[in-house]
């Protein structure tokens, strides 16, 4: 098992209510009034009160290229990601040199070195920290992220872990694109990151009470599903591709891979009582909640992060635990499943267990 021992959401630090975002973006997405319209009724009903930027919202009329936008990913992005870590090692009590493992991943942009070679020279970690950056698992990559390291720590149990996920969604914007998938995405994302430490078993730390272990992960690849999801890159950066068929991969598969991954382990869906799915809209949410037949609230957290920071790709799912386990209210012994869904399509269920009572 994989001990959580801190997770430590940051948000950029521009925030705005989803109409004055709206008001900002609609001219230059597109100059068809009607399309603007559109947009709007889109943006609308997306159940998304507030999203922060990295940068001020009228900076974004000036973001004319792709090196622009990443360029300001590099440094603005390192400089965010910084502070996730910073509150992830002060909560855990830890210092950067105790970090063994660094995963990093993002999908809102690129650099060579990476950004975790640049952070961990940056933080003072050892020479002999081993990384691994990720791109291209989108949404899912937080979840993802949890299991990788999950299955890294049970063949490594006296290590220590750290995940950082990076998201500026906001640099990804691609003006003049009145394209549906564009219209959507431009109501749906914001800024934001984690930093997330974790520990083998086997590792002698003072825990807290209130954080679960990962007891188990499940991964799913759908077939001829690539291209209901993703980026098209260009010269123009990243170009959202987001077709209507994400719920209806969800509604037609993710109950049975939710049902067969907790069968061997002895478990059920009754047996859950903290949900944590990813964040990625309206749609999504409904669709897990239909899916998974779960009462009402059941996804509150997830619908709250919805709408007070939109979707954070990557980020999204682990601002979500960071929110349930700010909380405290996890029973003794709960079962906690935390999923989400990317490129590919692809899935990821975590399965995590809270301390029982002491006895």
């Amino acid at each position: 098992m994989t001990n959580i021992i801190a997770v430590a959401p940051v948000l950029a630090d521009n925030v705005y209510e989803q109409s004055v975002i709206t008001d900002e973006l609609a001219p230059l997405v597109t100059s068809d009034r009607s399309k603007q319209a559109v947009m709007r009724r889109l943006h609308s009903s997306s159940k998304i009160a507030t999203r922060h930027t990295i940068l001020p919202l009228e900076s974004y009329r000036d973001l004319n290229s792709f090196t622009q936008a990443n360029d300001l990913f590099i440094t603005a992005g390192t400089d965010l990601a910084e502070r996730a870590i910073r509150l992830a090692l002060q909560k855990s009590k830890l210092v950067a040199s105790d970090i063994d493992f660094f995963f990093f991943t993002s999908v809102t942009g690129i650099a060579a070195p990476s950004l975790d070679a640049i952070l961990a020279s940056r933080l003072g970690m050892r020479s002999d920290v081993k990384r691994v950056p990720s791109f291209g698992l989108g949404c899912v990559a937080g979840a993802s992220a949890l299991a990788r390291v999950h299955d890294y720590l049970t063949g490594h149990p006296t290590e220590i872990a750290l995940i950082v996920s990076l998201e500026l969604c906001s640099l990804t914007i691609q003006r003049d694109d009145s394209s549906m998938a564009n219209l959507v995405a431009s109501g749906l994302f914001g800024d934001g990151a984690t930093a997330v430490i974790l520990a083998g078993d086997a590792r002698d730390l003072e825990l807290d009470g209130a954080c679960p272990q990962i007891i188990a992960t499940g991964s799913r690849l759908y077939s001829e599903t690539s291209d209901v999801i993703g980026w098209n890159v260009g010269s123009s950066g990243f170009r959202i591709v987001l077709s209507a068929g994400v719920p209806g991969v969800i509604e037609r598969y993710f109950a049975d891979d939710v049902e067969n991954f907790l069968i061997p382990l002895g478990l059920s869906v009754h047996d859950v009582s903290i949900w944590m799915a990813h964040a990625g809209g309206p749609k999504i949410l409904e669709a897990f909640e239909t899916s998974l037949d779960l009462n009402s609230g059941e996804l509150h957290r997830s619908w709250s992060s919805l709408s007070r920071v939109g979707n954070l790709s990557s980020s999204s799912v682990l601002h979500v635990l960071g929110d349930t386990l700010e909380a405290q209210d996890a029973s003794p012994g709960a079962y906690g499943l935390l999923f989400a869904l990317g490129p590919g399509v692809c899935s990821e269920i975590v399965l995590m267990k809270w301390p029982d009572a002491p006895s």
